[in-house]
């Protein structure tokens, strides 16, 4: 038994070094991890080197929790302020622009797989959501438009939580009728909401007030905290991705103790979340079916990025006045990831007709999509003119000084910050907060009025708890505005 134990985990220990390592290759060769993992899966799998794997149950249960890990990061690396102004456009794709592609897909669906109207209807709620890690992987490493991002961002981390519920639904083996199907969905999301955003409040009241004894327990406790909103509202039968997004939404943006820890770990769960999620998906499929696969997965890929996805996006955006040009890239960066392969793995649970087909597709769509759809956003952006926009937030870190009620901000000065040449008196902090230590190409200097600042700086500051927040606003101002914020109306609370 320790053998099996001992083996089981060399090999597990062997994959993730291969995965990590592959990490590197893929991004120097363009192409994206997920298609690596997915390959990784493969090649272990029982047609290539023999690991049997083909419990669908187990795959779905993993794969939804890894999903919560997934847009629990997305949640706690998201900035409000850089969403807030999006939201309208991000909850009409999320809900109306959902409806628009289940809508046009199931049709295309129907007429190319041959199939059920119920077949084809859960083909395409399947693929209507985008994926919280393939978005949030992709633009964050481009200069797009804040409101696009914001968008785009925000729509992956809301449009998981209709899709599943419609796709549990579909997947049922005693489907109801539209009107139960609608009641299940307000409840759903109405109650997932709710739970989210009350333990988001009560996870950062909480937290504020621990003084735990050990820097690496603050960012446990709050992944801990948006996972169990994802149980407790799985428990009450509500959307448990609604109410993780909104919690970790609601502890990103909360000044808490050891954010950039937070981040760090959260960001390696993560990662460790898609690597096992894409490698079991692997081993799930069964590569001699896919050949069968590849044509009807190009027809309905090509419907849903030509026709459903740009339909969606004109029907949820036209009103909140985006343009063309934005509505072109909105359609283009709909990306499809694990979130589409993992609900395909519900109606492999529940035996209804034609679900292995169904995931067969789905996984085909989705290795050709990645492959093809991503590397032409930044391309698109450029010749529409969208790309360029600069604007690196500030990092603020903050560590607690109980002794004397006090917090220890370090603050990276971002490349194109205005604090760049800015002097020490110059940042006009308020009376009680100082900047006591300045952090420069590796080495320490105690500052003076005169210092001057430089990109890449690591400064601390000592600031009382009550004047945090004016703290920060002031340093954001000047970071976007320069010394003269005030006089340019930036007084950093916006």
């Amino acid at each position: 038994m320790g053998g099996d134990i001992d083996l089981a985990l060399l090999t597990g220990a062997g994959v993730l070094l291969v995965a990590v390592a592959g990490v590197r290759l893929s991004s120097r060769l363009g192409v994206p991890s997920l298609l690596l993992y997915l390959g990784i899966g493969i090649v272990l799998g029982e047609d290539v080197i023999g690991l049997s794997f083909d419990d669908a149950e187990l795959a779905r249960n993993l794969g939804l929790v890894a999903l919560a890990l997934i847009l629990a990061e997305g949640g706690l690396t998201t900035r409000w302020a850089e969403i807030r102004p999006a939201m309208p456009a991000a909850a009409a794709l999320a809900t109306a622009g959902v409806a628009v592609s289940i809508g046009v897909t199931s049709v295309v669906a129907y007429l190319v797989l041959d199939s059920s109207w119920r077949t084809a209807a859960l083909m395409a709620a399947v693929l209507a959501p985008t994926d919280a890690a393939a978005v949030f992987a992709t633009l964050r490493t481009l200069r797009l438009p804040r409101r696009l991002v914001g968008a785009l961002e925000a729509e992956s981390g809301l449009n998981d939580a209709p899709a599943v519920i419609v796709v549990t639904l579909l997947a049922s083996r005693h489907p109801h009728g539209v009107g139960h199907a609608a009641l299940t969905l307000v409840y759903e999301l109405g109650v997932g909401a709710a739970i989210g955003l009350v333990l988001g409040y009560a996870s950062v009241a909480g937290l504020r007030r621990a003084a735990l004894p050990a820097t690496g327990l603050y960012p446990i406790a709050t992944l801990t905290c948006a996972m169990a909103s994802y149980a407790a509202a799985a428990a009450a039968g509500a959307s448990g991705f609604l109410a993780v997004y909104l919690t970790a939404l609601w502890l990103g943006n909360a000044r808490l103790p050891h954010r950039r820890s937070t981040l760090g770990f959260a960001d390696g769960v993560a990662w460790l979340a898609q690597i096992g999620l894409f490698v079991m998906l692997g081993l799930l499929v069964t590569p001699d079916r896919l050949g069968r696969a590849i044509l009807p997965a190009l027809a309905i890929g090509a419907a849903l990025l030509l026709v459903a996805r740009p339909l969606s996006v004109l029907v949820s955006t036209t009103a909140l006045r985006y343009g063309w040009r934005e509505q072109l890239l909105l359609s283009t960066a709909g990306l499809r990831g694990a979130v589409p392969i993992v609900l395909a793995t519900i109606p492999l649970t529940t035996h209804v007709s034609g679900a292995r087909k169904v995931f067969d597709v789905v996984f085909v769509l989705v290795a050709v999509f990645t492959l093809v759809q991503s590397p032409l956003i930044a391309p698109l952006a450029r010749r529409l003119r969208l790309s360029g926009e600069a604007g690196s937030d500030l990092d603020v870190d903050a560590a607690p000084l109980d002794r004397i009620e006090a917090d220890l901000l370090t603050v990276r000065v971002p490349a194109g910050s205005r604090l760049h040449r800015v002097e020490v008196w110059e940042l006009d902090l308020p009376a009680e907060a100082a900047l006591v230590f300045v952090i420069r190409e590796g080495r320490g200097i105690v500052p003076e009025s005169t210092t001057t600042l430089r990109e890449d700086d690591d400064l601390m500051v000592v600031v009382p708890r009550a004047l945090r927040e004016q703290t920060e606003q002031r340093l954001r101002a000047v970071s976007r505005s320069g010394r003269l914020a005030r006089f340019y109306g930036d007084r950093g609370d916006k």
